[in-house]
């Protein structure tokens, strides 16, 4: 079907639903790169005036890529929720944007009517809203999940400890997971990216992670994020995994091209479910995505980046995870091109993760070739937090050394908590408290705690 829209003497065309969301996206390197974008602005703002006047139930009737061909389409149509989108079904993509705002779509609503909402239609609405919009609706939204802590719950903000070493050195990590903790960070999980691609590295920090926990009773989970096929052989061979971890795109060939499919990550989840290794909930998958990464790999079929990342969400809804982040700067200035884009990229994701029902934390990440600097990732960092992002990195630091990127630090935490009184995981807040890394208020104690030091010594032998 094809759809127009007249601006004065002039009249736009639009080829498809595809062109049409494409065209009515903010400008981004990356759908310039795919020859998506709007020519010119007055050609996006017909596109969002054309968009706005869509019925949502169009999401429904056609596809923007083929139910034969793609099977994260048909994940997306065979898991829709009928009686939850009735609420919603009168309305068009802009009365959607008014309805969102109101403030009777309260935190109990929303909840009630994200499985009614398609990945499309969350990224129809976000093309027509201005940040604020992006962080006001986000901010009422209430995802949470459990695995040993809490994540998500209101006034919370939970840190991902990331002690990466280039060498998977464990007296490096030690250094970093110390650092981390000491410093309050990890609620979210302690996820190391290994630099080697063997399982006998693997084995050793699942093991080392898992004796860390143990040993120090830390109500927290481990990640080792590598490929998930990987996970799977651990798991069969005894590893102590906690999270399976897996890069998701909202294709089937992207995903293909990570090395998976629905059926792969189905399997994974079981295997850890197995193990039992949750306290307070069950929810074992962390996703990993990106805008551009269907772009990346040639398989966006006309489809623009951001609509295909809120795809990647419909894929991470259904296996119920714990924990999602885009990794929203991570692909290049190809995709994203500068601060700004990096900016608004990063409020839609979260924006539209949260409105699907998935618990969404963001990686405020540059690469160094990027028209980006800290400055922009602070300003990214406290607009996510009055948002009510679910998770963030904690990086020592801020610059990973082992991928080469610049994300947010230990210290950051400590800020964004500070100015917007945010506090940790509940379950991990109280042991900081025993641990006496925390003290009145909340606030980090200038003395590291005794029972921790033993961690270089312990934890990172040769």
């Amino acid at each position: 079907m094809t759809y127009s829209y007249s601006i004065g003497a002039t009249r736009y065309g639009f080829a498809d639903l595809r062109a049409l969301l494409a065209k009515a996206s903010p400008l981004r390197s990356g759908d310039v790169l795919a020859g998506l974008a709007a020519a010119t602005a007055e050609e996006r703002m017909a596109a969002r005036l054309c968009l706005a006047d869509l019925p949502l139930t169009t999401f429904l009737n056609e596809a923007l890529i083929p139910y034969e061909a793609d099977e994260v389409t048909r994940l997306i149509v065979d898991r829709h929720d009928a009686t939850a989108f009735a609420e919603l079904a009168h309305l068009t993509v802009g009365g959607f944007r008014d309805w969102l705002l109101a403030y009777e779509a309260d935190a109990a609503v929303l909840a009630r009517v994200a499985p009614g909402i398609t990945p499309e239609m969350a990224a129809a609405v976000s093309k027509l809203m201005r940040n604020q919009d992006l962080i006001a609706v986000a901010r009422k939204c209430r995802v949470v999940s459990a695995f040993r802590d809490t994540i998500g719950l209101p006034g919370r903000l939970a840190v991902r400890l990331q002690p990466n070493h280039p060498t998977d050195d464990a007296r490096g990590i030690a250094a970093s997971l110390l650092d981390g903790l000491l410093l309050g960070c990890g609620d979210a999980v302690i996820g190391i990216n290994p630099a080697s691609d063997k399982l006998s590295t693997f084995m050793q920090l699942w093991h080392m992670l898992d004796e860390l926990i143990a040993r120090f009773d830390i109500p927290t989970q481990s990640c080792v994020l590598t490929h998930v096929t990987s996970q799977i052989r651990g798991i069969e061979q005894g590893a102590p995994v906690d999270l399976v971890f897996q890069s998701i795109a909202g294709t089937e060939a992207a995903n293909r091209s990570f090395g998976i499919d629905l059926a792969l990550l189905g399997e994974a989840r079981a295997a850890a479910l197995s193990l039992g290794r949750g306290t307070v909930g069950d929810q074992v998958m962390y996703f990993e995505t990106g805008q551009g990464s269907a772009l990346s790999a040639g398989a966006h079929h006309g489809v623009d980046q951001q609509t295909c990342e809120a795809r990647a969400y419909g894929v991470a809804r259904a296996f119920s995870p714990l924990l999602v982040n885009s990794v929203v700067g991570f692909i290049g200035p190809e995709y994203l091109y500068d601060g700004k884009q990096i900016t608004r990229a990063g409020l839609e994701d979260h924006f539209c993760g949260k409105l699907l029902g998935v618990p969404l934390g963001c990686d405020i990440c540059y690469t160094n070739h990027a028209e980006a600097d800290q400055d922009d990732m602070d300003n990214l960092l406290t607009l996510l937090g009055v948002a009510g992002v679910s998770y963030v990195m904690g990086v020592p630091g801020a610059d990973d050394v082992m991928l080469n990127y610049q994300s947010t630090s230990f210290h950051d935490a400590l800020y964004v908590r500070e100015v917007l009184g945010l506090r940790h995981a509940p379950e991990f807040e109280a042991w900081l408290e025993r641990m006496q890394i925390l003290g009145p208020g909340g606030r980090v104690l200038d003395q590291p705690a005794a029972a921790l030091l033993p961690l270089l010594d312990d934890l990172g032998r040769p």
